[in-house]
Parts: structure tokens; C-alpha cells; sequence
């Protein structure tokens, strides 16, 4: 079941990626113009849903079971409702992708309106979120049995974390689930011919910028689970882990409204609240950089490592966990610090709605987040199959070439966002003297692109060469242990009651306002557009 989700969630990721590069080749000077914009469109839409929503859903859900059953050493508990939540992902999957296929529902994966697609694309959708709120479930679930179980035993630190992550989805996921059965699907269905435009990106807001947060959660559990033990180390502190998580549970949410800076409906006073909050965000992320440091040199210097920097030097490199982890870390750091401009009430407007966007998120999800997924499937995948990767040399090569490739396709993206290249464009003409500069960047990011499907292609081909290696029999998985494991904990942080309480509240003190005074404004309706109808 486990490999199931990993399988589906690889296999459209590697069905999106070549997208991606082939949307880069036709807006650059490489290509002319290809004369329908609408294929454009759909292919941002297919690629951005794919990766936004299947991909690391599916990833996270197969990394929470794994982690279920291997930190709480038991089985699964409700197992069919598992595959339930699984085939509502398929089926919801194939229900969206069909009409985008067909030009449909040519969007782009955050559907804002008045643009409406085909019902079925957002139907998909809704599906694909109740399959996951089914793990959200069992994650609870497992735990809370668990701790019935053993009480006054501290819950498994990767049990912990996994559950942080998934009642952030499920919280997070209600905005998108709001616009979509209240507002986006009634007017697919016909049954509204007006929207209000302005209350949908503000729910959409809910979910836009905390899901990021979801997607970095495996990302994070490896790098306090998986990194200290592959390395031979021990994690530095597992209290710090947690309370790691449970930052990024409260703050994560209430912050989506900076992505609508340029937005009238939403007052200024609203704006700057969630500028202030996005930047706490960061406190768990410095935290994180800090006790996943420590622990790595806590591994170099076991190692043998001597003086200030010495244990760098004593590190596995060629641990493709280590070396995935070091890449990670780097494209986190240029992204994370592109996203202080973003985040920022100010300096957003010199870069709103340009390729810096792109660059940015890019650089965070396809950069550090996946990079790190790629690591998880290294790690887990002869515990999953029972034959062994030992194509090191492969996955050396694989990470590497797409650390290159992710930077060589983003940082140009950086810096023709600067000199104001909007995004979201079919066509740029190059000709024009205004942007002529920009060819050789554009160019560039091509060039990177092309580096990112040959990664994808060697990661393919370390799990196929896996798939074919002879049978073993690898030993218990290990997660990372502590330097101190701890015998007791307080129960905030061994449980999730009152952070819960203030995710909740948090959130909504930060949107309730802005959603009571749009729904008490009349006359904000505007009329709606059938993307469909248009072709």
C-alpha cells in the first residue's frame, strides 16, 4: 500500500516534469510563437496541478503510513480506510486531468475566478483532498491508540512530526474547500452565473501559502529522522524537533494574505498582520537549520572529526542522504531569502506577479522539497521492496544534476523578475528592445529545465535497476535517535490540544474579519468566464 502511493505519486511527477520544460522552451528565443496560447495554459495547468496537489500528497501520505507503522512498531490501524483514501486519489486524479487534457478547464492549479473550467476538474480536485483527509485521520488515529496504549510514554518523535504535518493539511485545506464547493463548483455546474472573485482568492489564500508548508513537512521529518542516522550521528535535540513542528503548525496558517498585497478587497491593516506572521515562520525554520547543524557535526566529529571545522571534513559526502540533505539545505537558504521580499509589505511590489514568483517557489518546492523526496524513496525503498539500491554512483549523479539544474533554471527567473518579466505569459517577444536583454536568461533557464528532465530521468533508473536487483533482507528500519532521548515529556509536546486550539484561533482572527466583511459587502459579484466556452 505504501508503495502504491509512492509509485502513483513518482509516476505523475514524472509525466509533469517534461511539461514544465517544454513551457519553458516555447516562451523562450529558442522557439517562435505556436500561434494558440490555450495549450500553453494547459500545460501549466496539468503541470501545476500534478505538482502541486497529487504529487506531494501522495508522497506525504506513503512517508506517514511508513513512518506509522515503523516508529510505532505496530500495524497500521484501519488499513481499507487507507486504500479507500487512496483510490479516491486515483479517481480523483484521473476525474481532474481528463477535462484538463481536453482544454477544458485550462485554469492553471490555482483556479482563480471569474475564469471557470469544466466541473470535473474541481470535482477531481475535492477528491483528491477527501482521500487525504482520510490520512489526516488515520494519523490521528494511530497515534491517539497509541498513546492509549503507553501512557505517559512519549510518542515517537517521528510519529510526532508526521501528525503535525497532517492536521496542518487538514486545516489548511478547508479554504480551498470553501471556494471550490461554495463559490467555484456552483458556478461550473451552471447554477450561479456570477462570483465573487475577490472572496474566493481570499479563501484560496487560506490554503495558498500554509500548503507549502505541508509539502515541506517530509522534507523536514527526514532531515530530524533520517539524516543524524544515515550519517552515522544522533539527533541533537529531540524536544527542539517538536517544538520545531509545532511552530510551524500554528504560525504556518494565518499568513496566506501576502500573496494578495496587490489586492483591493482586503484592507492594508490585514496585509501588514499577515506580513507580520509570515515572518515568523521563519523562527521554525532557523530552529531547524540550527539542531539539524548540530547534529550533523555531532556525526562528523564521531567520525573522527577535530578543531572548529574539521568534522565537515570527516562527513559522509558521498552518502547520497548527507549529499541530498547539503543541496537541500542550499537551495532552502536562496530560497527562503527570496522569500523575505515576498514576504515583505513593501518590497513585494517590486516583484509581484513576475518570474521572481516562479523563481521563488521553484527554487523552495522543486528545489528543496523534492530533492529531499528523492532522498526518502532512497532510504525507504529497499524496506519497501526488499532488494537493495546500490546504484550510489547513479544517485550521486541524480542529486547533483538537479541541484544544478534547479539553479540554473531559477536564479535567471530571479533576475528577470527584477527587470519586471511578468509571469504567466504564452508568448514574450524578444524583439522588442524593452526585453531583448532577457533572451540570454531565458535561454538559460531552457538549458536548466533540460538538466532537471535528465535528473528525473536517472532517478527512474536507480528505482528500476532497484526493481531489478536480487532479493534481500534488510535489516529493522531505524529512525534517528536522540542524544537524549527523552523519558517524559510535558504534554505540549507530546500531544496536540492546545496547539490545535491556537492554529484555529490564529487563523480565524487573521481571515475572519476579511471573509465577514466581503460576504456583508453587496454588489462585489462579478460575472463568470467559461474557460471552456472560449475555445
Amino acid at each position: 500500500m505504501i508503495l502504491a502511493h509512492f509509485w502513483l505519486a513518482f509516476a505523475g511527477f514524472g509525466a509533469a516534469l517534461p511539461l514544465g520544460a517544454w513551457q519553458m522552451y516555447i516562451r523562450s528565443p529558442l522557439h517562435g510563437w505556436i500561434s494558440d496560447p490555450e495549450w500553453y495554459y494547459r500545460s501549466v495547468t496539468a503541470h501545476g496541478t500534478t505538482m502541486a496537489y497529487v504529487f506531494p500528497t501522495l508522497v506525504a501520505m506513503g512517508f506517514g503510513y511508513f513512518v506509522a507503522e515503523a516508529a510505532l512498531q505496530r500495524p497500521l490501524i484501519g488499513l481499507r480506510w487507507a486504500w479507500l483514501g487512496f483510490a479516491l486519489v486515483v479517481i480523483g486524479t484521473v476525474t481532474a486531468i481528463i477535462p484538463v487534457a481536453l482544454g477544458l478547464a485550462s485554469v492553471l492549479y490555482t483556479f482563480y475566478p471569474p475564469m471557470i473550467g469544466n466541473p470535473f476538474y474541481y470535482i477531481g480536485v475535492v477528491l483528491v483532498v477527501v482521500g487525504s483527509w482520510i490520512w489526516v485521520a488515520l494519523m490521528g488515529i494511530n497515534m491517539q491508540r497509541w498513546k492509549r496504549d503507553n501512557p505517559g510514554t512519549p510518542v515517537p518523535f517521528p510519529m510526532f512530526a508526521t501528525v503535525a504535518g497532517a492536521y496542518l493539511w487538514g486545516w489548511t485545506a478547508v479554504g480551498a474547500a470553501l471556494e471550490l464547493l461554495f463559490q467555484i463548483i456552483p458556478a461550473a455546474l451552471g447554477l450561479s452565473r456570477t462570483i465573487d472573485a475577490g472572496l474566493a482568492r481570499v479563501f484560496f489564500s487560506w490554503t495558498l501559502h500554509a500548503i507549502v508548508y505541508f509539502w515541506l513537512m517530509p522534507t523536514y521529518i527526514a532531515y530530524y529522522t533520517i539524516l543524524p542516522r544515515a550519517i552515522g550521528g544522533r539527533l541533537y535535540s529531540d524536544a527542539m524537533g517538536r517544538l520545531s513542528f509545532i511552530l510551524f503548525l500554528v504560525v504556518a496558517m494565518p499568513i496566506g494574505v501576502h500573496h494578495l498585497f496587490a489586492d483591493p478587497e482586503v484592507g492594508s491593516g490585514f496585509k501588514f498582520l499577515h506580513s507580520v506572521f509570515t515572518a515568523l515562520v521563519a523562527l521554525p525554520t532557523l530552529l531547524t537549520v540550527f539542531t539539524i547543524c548540530a547534529s550533523v557535526e555531532i556525526a562528523g566529529r564521531l567520525r573522527g572529526g577535530k578543531g572548529v571545522l574539521g568534522w565537515l571534513a570527516a562527513l559522509p559526502w558521498r552518502n547520497p542522504v548527507m549529499l541530498g540533505a547539503a543541496l537541500s539545505f542550499v537551495m532552502l537558504g536562496f530560497g527562503g531569502a527570496g522569500g523575505l521580499i515576498n514576504m515583505s509589505y513593501q518590497l513585494d511590489s517590486t516583484i509581484h506577479n513576475t518570474q521572481w514568483v516562479t523563481g521563488h517557489f521553484h527554487l523552495i518546492f522543486g528545489g528543496a522539497i523534492v530533492i529531499m523526496y528523492f532522498v526518502i524513496a532512497y532510504d525507504l525503498w529497499p524496506h519497501l521492496t526488499g532488494r537493495s539500491l546500490d546504484s550510489l554512483g547513479l544517485m550521486r549523479a541524480q542529486l547533483w544534476t538537479w541541484f544544478v539544474g534547479m539553479i540554473v533554471l531559477t536564479f535567471p527567473w530571479h533576475y528577470v523578475g527584477i527587470l519586471g518579466m511578468p509571469r504567466r505569459m504564452a508568448f514574450y517577444d524578444y524583439s522588442d528592445p524593452v526585453i531583448a536583454a532577457q533572451a540570454a536568461s531565458v535561454t538559460m533557464s531552457v538549458i536548466g529545465a533540460a538538466i532537471l528532465v535528465v535528473s528525473g530521468a536517472l532517478f527512474f533508473l536507480v528505482l528500476a535497476r532497484g526493481h531489478a536487483a536480487p532479493r534481500t533482507a534488510p535489516p529493522a528500519y531505524r529512525f534517528s535517535v536522540a542524544v537524549r532521548p527523552p523519558r517524559a515529556l510535558p504534554a505540549a509536546l507530546n500531544g496536540f490540544g492546545l496547539w490545535l486550539g491556537l492554529m484555529i484561533a490564529l487563523t480565524l482572527v487573521n481571515y475572519g474579519f476579511p471573509i465577514a466583511h466581503l460576504l456583508a459587502t453587496p454588489g462585489t459579484a462579478v460575472p463568470t468566464v467559461n474557460v471552456g466556452a472560449l475555445r
